[in-house]
């Protein structure tokens, strides 16, 4: 279909999620006409099941340190431009209960839909045109405007915002279209992978813990020097919990992560002060005032049979910090996009203006939100970053 027979907006936003429908908001605003397309029926597909259906729409805390990019300085201008003050008065205008779970995160009080609500009404009070369940199969750049093919309907448009998202959840309809288009025009790409997802056991360790599938503890979990503290599930297929979702968007294959089961004790020190206070003490006695039962019986299958405290030698005493205290797992891999909040990787932060979210090579080309480099850690900062990607490409749209 040629130009001339197609439908002319002054920017098409492809993508009806968090960052898409932020951008298309903001473009509105200025009293640009805008398209906003979605290939599913409804909007904010994963705003709906976030939080357990009730939205981890952002976190007090949000700053660059939050986020992972292969630049670290990308993320800093449009998370000052938009900030989690500026959401959360949006919030509140629209009369939105909300409270703060922990760590800074925010959820609504009732439901995730209202948060869709909230938008899907903002975009009507900024004249936003809304397709749902029209995807998108090309756009190419003719002359200065671009033409978006949607099935029958060709558009043509100034601007075109690419609000895709990653490949984390396809169940609803996640896919690489941002990917595909960037190669068309030539950008550079960060290879995706799964992003706060569950590790998987290789068989050795999924029968070494085979019986402590429910079992959680809090614990503090490293790779190098990245390090966090939360709490770790054991699940049938490995391991999962919020400590597990952090570090595995740091993870590279075949890497050892390394857990400490009692983050707050000086197990040595303890040992030490307990084979001279209580030298009939068992030591799994002691290990399961702190620890799960099962977890304790676990972590000590591997030390030969204890000796009561009083007989404890030092050398002993290292080796059941080392048990406890530097445990190191290799996981076999994880559970991939199915089961990952989010997608690491994306359009290189290299071809984009921070100020802006503008392909530099591309005029009035965008990409934002999860289809980027920049990565936030769970507890709502990917929300975040899609709020404050949307609104910086709205005000240049």
């Amino acid at each position: 279909m040629s130009s001339a027979r197609a439908l002319k907006f002054d920017v098409v936003v492809v993508g009806a999620g968090a960052a898409g429908m932020m951008c298309a908001i903001e473009a509105g605003k200025r009293g640009r006409k805008v398209l906003l397309l979605e290939k599913a029926e409804k909007c904010g597909q994963k705003i709906l099941i976030s939080g357990g259906g009730r939205c981890n729409f952002t976190n007090l805390l949000a700053a660059p340190e939050k986020f992972i990019s292969n630049n670290p300085h990308f993320c800093k201008s449009a998370l000052r431009q938009y900030t989690q003050t500026d959401f959360i008065a949006l919030v509140e205008k629209h009369g939105i209960a909300y409270h703060e779970k922990k760590l800074g995160q925010l959820f609504c009080d009732e439901s995730a839909k209202q948060i869709v609500a909230m938008l899907e009404a903002e975009c009507t009070e900024a004249d936003v045109t809304i397709w749902r369940g029209t995807g998108v199969d090309q756009i190419k750049r003719v002359k200065d405007a671009f033409l978006i093919f949607a099935g029958e309907q060709t558009v043509e448009a100034e601007s075109a915002v690419l609000a895709t998202g990653g490949l984390s959840i396809p169940k609803l309809g996640a896919n690489d279209f941002a990917y595909r288009m960037a190669k068309d025009f030539d950008l550079s790409l960060v290879p995706p992978k799964p992003g706060l997802v569950p590790f998987t056991f290789e068989p050795a360790d999924k029968e070494r813990f085979a019986g402590l599938t429910g079992v959680s503890a809090d614990v503090v979990i490293r790779i190098g020097k990245v390090q966090f503290r939360e709490n770790l599930l054991f699940t049938h297929k490995g391991l999962s919990g919020p400590a597990i979702l952090q570090i595995s968007s740091f993870w590279q294959a075949r890497e050892a992560i390394q857990i400490d089961f009692l983050p707050d004790i000086d197990l040595a020190s303890l040992l030490k002060e307990k084979r001279q206070s209580q030298p009939k003490l068992k030591v799994e006695n002691l290990l399961k005032d702190f620890l799960a039962n099962r977890l304790a019986v676990s972590l000590m299958q591997e030390v030969e049979e204890l000796p009561e405290l009083g007989n404890l030698s030092d050398t002993k005493i290292q080796e059941l910090v080392s048990k406890i205290k530097l445990v190191k797992i290799v996981p076999n891999g994880t559970e991939g996009y199915a089961k990952a909040e989010v997608t690491v990787g994306g359009v290189s932060t290299a071809v984009l203006n921070s100020k802006t979210m503008e392909v530099k090579s591309v005029s009035g080309l965008f990409f934002i939100g999860e289809a980027v480099d920049v990565t936030g850690f769970l507890g709502g900062y990917n929300f975040q970053w899609a709020w404050s990607s949307g609104f910086v490409a709205g005000q240049y749209a």
